[in-house]
């Protein structure tokens, strides 16, 4: 590919940046590494995307060839039960989706999203290098047992050298996750030029193409990753995604030439709580009757972090208040007859822009939305726990010399992900596009609403086969000559994993673009965090709710749901509550999405007019 010669990127670093007859600058303060404008058609783009949809792929495949086996590690190398497994996995999941919001904060306060991908990249690195380390060392784990032998894995468990070890790689590997998630996506879409048409349309796509090209790194991870750490050992099972990430950072800093950095425009906490603190002083004041008698302002700082000018909206009106216009001080310079710096400077945190207030107003309007996801990311947590759990005890068998690993499952998901979101972009949207008039075919809340329902008739899905599987159990409960597996085939199980596959093309690639797109513009890989702390939160009430199960369903001397005794097993009983759970979910996100108001951006010209 011509983008990838050496001569070119030799020349980067040699030239300065002019641009020649034909060439157009980006205008919305785009800057490349060395913080000169850049040049439409020598940056951005698909092209610079390639290198960092590419590092995605390598970072999925990393990510889940620990998270798709983590239970099976857990419950067979480091002798865990299976409730207590799924906590651990649900805590780590948890904690890895949540630190985003530390990450996206600061790459867009202070690092920037290129140095903050680098820096983050380094220390997943070193949690991925220690964990290989804690599952290849004899030292670091436990001594083995047989999958069968209860009594030799309660006898021989981690110490606490070893649980320790184990533990602090993942959550080094969750901090650099932290870094390098939401700064990676937000980075990739900044490649496009919202206030280029032709771009904006790119940009549309690129949120469907980049899920695609995760998925890849997801079945990848699910397929041979796993089937190596199940039939050839541990080590080199983990040694592989760290050789993926180890390749993935001279890959990303290759691309440095292709690529527009944004300016990171300062602390965005600072910016909602100078509008909280000016609505309060304002609290008083009436709100003038008149459009251009609130503040608003407009200047090349801005543009630089790529802040564009939003239209004032009418809800949440307390908010306006921050944004009456000061009254001019009348008191002129005796010798210049101008007024002072002070009267055409108020306060900041007395008096804030239209756009300030507007910006503040999206995160609140963004609250109940959030909330209403949180039941889609526990149900989505189940694919790497119970799901998978599920599968163990069932016939794997392909032919009779082959056995699909529990964990490549998932292969049914990142397969149904892969097609569908190709089936999407070309085909739905063009058609939806027609009928809708809509440029993305659908709005934003409907797409995340239609992967909701689907979620729902996963968890249905899950239900009816974990019934059958069950019933399949208790009749061969303590039979003499009874089968290892269940004579239940593995694949009764792909109908929910590809339903949720679905669900995930339609909800969570929907919640990206929603969080980029809707979220303030100096706030975008904060956006990308709030849509991990979805699968995050999720994952920690996915741990709450079975805790809950676990103490309630024992009340009067009766069994766990979650017992290891199949008479008193209940997996279904828990998938139905989580159907129900996402039911009345959706009622409440339905009557939220009714009342969104979405982001109202003035075009260009209008930014230009407002700063005269």
């Amino acid at each position: 590919m011509g983008f990838l010669c050496w001569k070119e990127w030799v020349e980067f670093w040699k030239s300065s940046t002019s641009a020649s007859d034909g060439q157009e600058w980006v205008k919305d303060g785009s800057v490349d590494f060395k913080g000169r404008p850049v040049i439409r058609s020598a940056s951005g783009g698909w092209k610079a995307s390639f290198f960092i949809i590419g590092v995605e792929f390598s970072e999925r495949l990393t990510y889940y060839g620990i998270a798709s086996s983590l239970i099976i590690y857990l419950t067979t190398v480091m002798h865990e039960g299976t409730a207590t497994a799924a906590k651990d996995v649900n805590n780590w999941t948890g904690v890895t989706t949540v630190m985003p919001l530390v990450g996206g904060f600061m790459a867009d306060a202070y690092f920037g999203r290129y140095w903050m991908v680098l820096i983050s990249s380094i220390i997943y690195l070193l949690g991925l290098v220690l964990l290989t380390l804690s599952v290849s060392l004899s030292a670091l784990k436990p001594p083995g047992c047989p999958k069968t032998d209860a009594v030799c894995m309660s006898m021989n468990k981690p110490t606490s050298t070893q649980h320790t070890v184990f533990f602090v790689a993942l959550y080094l590997i969750s901090v650099g996750t932290g870094g390098h998630k939401p700064s990676l996506q937000s980075f990739g879409a900044d490649q496009f030029d919202e206030d280029d048409k032709t771009e904006k349309v790119k940009k549309a796509s690129f949120f469907n193409w980049w899920y695609c090209g995760l998925c890849g790194g997801v079945l990848l991870a699910v397929t041979v990753v796993v089937y190596i750490q199940a039939n050839v050992n541990w080590g080199v099972g983990f040694g592989i995604p760290t050789a993926a990430m180890a390749l993935s950072i001279p890959v990303f800093v290759y691309g440095t030439p292709f690529y527009r950095h944004v300016v990171p425009g300062g602390s965005p906490i600072t910016r909602v709580a100078r509008v909280l603190v000016a609505a309060f002083l304002n609290r008083n004041k009436r709100l003038p009757s008149h459009t251009g008698m609130f503040h608003e302002n407009w200047d090349v700082e801005d543009r630089k972090a790529g802040q564009r000018l939003l239209s004032r909206t009418d809800n949440f009106k307390w908010l306006d208040k921050a944004a009456i216009a000061v009254e001019a001080d009348d008191n002129a310079d005796d010798t210049t007859g101008r007024r002072s710096i002070r009267s055409q400077e108020p306060s900041p945190w007395r008096v804030c822009t239209v756009t300030q207030v507007e910006e503040t107003k999206l995160l609140v309007r963004m609250v109940p939305i959030w909330l209403c996801c949180l039941i889609f990311g526990m149900c989505i947590s189940q694919q790497t726990t119970f799901f998978v759990k599920q599968g163990v005890t069932m016939d794997r068998r392909m032919g009779p010399h082959f056995e699909i690993p529990p964990a490549s499952l998932l292969t049914f998901s990142a397969g149904a992900m892969i097609i569908f979101v190709a089936i999407y972009d070309r085909f739905l949207v063009p058609v939806a596009k027609k009928i809708t008039g809509h440029e993305r075919g659908i709005t934003l809340l409907q797409r995340i609403g239609i992967g909701m329902f689907v979620s729902i008739l996963c968890m249905v899905s899950a239900a009816l086969v974990e019934t059958r599987r069950v019933d399949m159990a208790k009749k061969y409960h303590g039979v003499k000559g009874a089968p290892v597996r269940l004579p239940i085939s593995v694949f009764w199980l792909a109908p929910q994993f590809v339903l949720l596959g679905i669900a995930d093309v339609f909800t969570l690639v929907g919640l990206q673009e929603y969080f980029y797109d809707q979220g303030p513009d100096g706030m975008r890989s904060l956006g990308i965090a709030f849509y991990l702390s979805v699968v995050g939160v999720g994952s920690f009430l996915s741990t709450l709710l079975i805790t809950i199960v676990e103490k309630v369903t024992v009340i009067g001397g009766h069994e766990s749901w979650f017992t290891t005794n199949p008479k008193g097993l209940h997996w279904d009983y828990f998938y139905w509550l989580l159907a129900v759970l996402g039911t009345l979910n959706l009622c409440a996100y339905v009557c939220a999405a009714r009342r969104y108001t979405y982001k109202n951006v003035k075009p260009v010209e209008e930014s230009v007019t407002a700063k005269g």
